[in-house]
């Protein structure tokens, strides 16, 4: 009677559930699993850092709407990619990590690379098992793919021991599972659609904000005829960015502060409270802010202010339902009231503070007047990498999203090093579409030894590089005769020749006016490239009115 290793049930086990992409970094004992995976019609990425393959699995979860996989070793590779793990947790967004691990007889015995990986994974999982028999392969798989993706999404973990890699399991003995369908779209009560519909009536100052948690649930269409139909002023979070284009003339994105500050009621739809938000409390927001908050997760309702209304369920279902509510209803937010007067003045004021250092050609340059070349030359249908303190910060303002699920960037978590990651899933995901990734000279190196992996791969990634020196803010010159100061990373660093060592494109940009040549140079290259763009060291933002990290008094 034939059989199968354990290998060979996890890589047809994964396929069967919708698994495409495979990222990671081979070595005992998981190297059978790869192989196998390929022989399933999985693509195989090799990654050069197990936190820069979990970030390409989660980020292609993200992209395809069912969790990919990311193969790491056990030990040290396990505990590199818990990194990726607690970045999925927080982004919710789906990946399986599977991690190879010592034989079981050998637990205890101080095997090699011997770890208890279940417990160390578990804080950052919605699931994590070790798998103690091959004929379950199958049964585990199934689990943890559908607890990824139902309900909020987040991580899963299985443990793989070498023994159970190896084990052979006579056909037809596999515990069988079936292939998990898309997850269920749970609609709100319709009470609780009506109030949700009366309390924007009510509202002087409504505010919807467009979160993450619509761009997941492919909600675009259906937000759209929402923000369209009540004519209701909106901004997105930094991913929610696309689900209603940024160029929308209801977009009040550019007088951000002064619409989340003065709004006497917020719609949160698949958005969160949290610190992206400044929990929602003053002096961001006013005081006595009324609440709508929808959001697929029970439990996220009413985080750190009470919400007026709580819809719960999936996004795409519950706009869909507000759509069918408004038939029957007239009501649309009218054109001539003071706030909208007051939130097209802020933008416009906001345009005006920043146009100095847009029309700036000094060398070298600064951020906005990089951006300006940036944006012209990025095509709509790009997808969007950022990473970076003033390069992302800046950038989400400056660089407009037209299409959902076209900007992936640090999220919730804050996290630097996605950035190499996050490009290789959506190049893998998506090529037929230009990938750019836009970087803070800090943000690149964290994971900047995957432009070889773009390059083995012929993954044509543009990167663009705003090049300070710093984190943060760089110098002009190291110093000599004194420390050099934490913050500080070599000035002028020549990363385009780094990506000019493995075969792809390297351009330095010193002066601006050269940029949008190099750009149209970078692009038109059949491969990866790198644009190097030297900043003024002393480049920041303009002036805010809050410090950017919510704080108590």
């Amino acid at each position: 009677m034939a059989t199968k290793s354990g290998a060979q049930l996890m890589a047809e086990s994964l396929k069967q559930q919708g698994v495409e992409y495979m990222f990671g970094i081979v070595g005992f004992p998981v190297f059978p699993i790869a192989i196998e995976a390929q022989k399933a019609g999985i693509k195989y990425i090799g990654m050069r850092n197990e936190q820069a393959a979990s970030y390409a699995a989660q980020a292609a979860g993200y992209l395809t709407g069912r969790p990919q996989a990311c193969l790491v070793v056990s030990g040290p590779g396990v505990i590199h990619a818990l990194a990726g793990l607690a970045n999925a947790k927080e982004n919710c967004w789906p990946m399986i990590l599977i991690g190879g691990a010592s034989p079981v007889n050998q637990s205890g015995r101080g095997a090699f690379q011997e770890e208890d990986q279940v417990a160390a994974a578990k804080p950052w999982c919605k699931y994590a098992h070790a798998v103690e028999d091959a004929r379950r392969i199958p049964f585990y798989v199934e689990q943890a793919i559908r607890t990824s993706f139902y309900g909020r999404p987040g991580a899963v973990y299985l443990d793989m021991s070498d023994d159970i890699i190896l084990q052979k399991v006579e056909e037809g003995q596999a515990l069988p599972a079936a292939t998990i369908p898309d997850a269920p779209r749970p609609q709100a009560m319709h009470d609780d659609v009506e109030a949700a519909l009366a309390a924007l009536e009510s509202a002087e100052r409504p505010l919807v904000i467009v979160g993450k948690g619509m761009a997941w649930s492919h909600a675009e269409n259906e937000v759209r005829e929402f923000i369209e139909r009540t004519q209701l002023p909106f901004l997105a979070s930094p991913m929610g960015k696309g689900v209603v284009p940024d160029d929308h003339p209801l977009s009040v994105g550019a007088a951000r502060t002064t619409a989340l500050q003065d709004a006497d009621l917020v719609f949160l739809m698949g958005a969160r409270l949290n610190w992206i938000m400044h929990f929602g409390l003053p002096p961001r927001f006013d005081k006595d802010v009324r609440v709508i908050q929808l959001d697929n997760a029970a439990e996220e309702i009413h985080a750190n202010v009470p919400a007026e209304v709580a819809l719960v369920g999936d996004g795409k279902a519950v706009v869909g339902q507000l759509n069918k509510a408004l038939e029957d209803r007239q009501w649309f937010y009218p054109a001539d009231t003071d706030w909208r007067n007051v939130l097209a003045e802020k933008a416009s004021a906001n345009a005006e503070a920043v146009q100095p250092m847009i029309d700036d050609e000094s060398a070298p340059t600064n951020y906005y007047r990089a951006f300006k070349d940036i944006r012209d030359w990025l095509s709509e249908d790009a997808i969007v990498v950022s990473e970076g303190a003033n390069t992302m910060d800046i950038g989400r303002t400056q660089m407009p999203n037209s299409l959902p699920r076209s900007r992936l960037d640090a999220g919730s978590y804050g996290t630097m090093g996605i950035g190499m990651g996050f490009a290789i899933a959506a190049a893998a995901v998506h090529p037929e579409r230009p990938v750019v990734a836009v970087e803070g000279d800090s943000g690149f190196g964290f994971s900047g030894m995957e432009v070889e992996t773009m390059c083995r791969y012929k993954l044509p990634v543009k990167i663009v590089i705003l090049n300070n020196g710093g984190i943060g803010g760089g110098m002009d010159e190291l110093p000599n005769d004194a420390p050099i100061p934490p913050s500080i990373l070599t000035p002028r660093a020549r990363y385009d020749l780094m990506m000019e060592a493995f075969g792809g494109k390297g351009i330095l940009i010193e002066d601006p006016k050269d940029l949008r040549g190099a750009l149209d140079e970078a692009m038109a290259f059949d491969g990866p490239a790198i644009v190097n763009v030297i900043l003024d060291p002393r480049a920041g933002r303009k002036p805010q009115k809050f410090e950017w990290l919510t704080k108590d008094d």
